[in-house]
């Protein structure tokens, strides 16, 4: 029997905002292998600022859209996506408005967990969406 030889794997790492990511110390996603790790998206634009303010819907459609260009950085799409975890302030919102989820899975759903939660990193944020990727080679 031939012993096959375990190989390292480099993490990549992925920066959707540097210059933001870096002021707070976080990295948006991180490749190790097949698995991707996304870390929660929220509604900001590029200097960090929350959008969306005030509107539960706009602010899942920016997270999505962040979430979206994550995925095509590392040649995926929501179909890869194994674990979706949502955070939100307003979880009567979020029941009333989780059908947009259906445009974003279209094959089938992720497993996950929906948490009401008392705040987010910046007091307009209303969702926070982060997401664990299979990758298929």
């Amino acid at each position: 029997m031939e012993i096959e030889e375990i190989k390292p794997v480099t993490p990549e790492y992925y920066q959707l905002r540097p210059e933001v990511e870096n002021i707070y110390g976080y990295t948006h996603a991180v490749k190790i292998g097949n698995i991707i790790k996304i870390s929660g998206a929220v509604s900001m634009d590029a200097d960090g600022n929350p959008t969306g303010v005030g509107n539960f819907e706009q602010q899942m459609v920016n997270c999505y859209a962040d979430l979206d260009q994550i995925l095509k950085h590392f040649g995926c799409s929501f179909d890869d996506v194994v674990v979706e975890n949502i955070f939100t302030t307003d979880m009567p919102k979020f029941i009333e408005t989780a059908a947009y989820r259906n445009e974003i899975y279209t094959k089938h759903f992720p497993t996950g967990s929906w948490l009401g939660v008392k705040e987010l990193a910046m007091p307009e944020f209303l969702i926070e969406i982060e997401l664990e990727v299979h990758k298929q080679e």
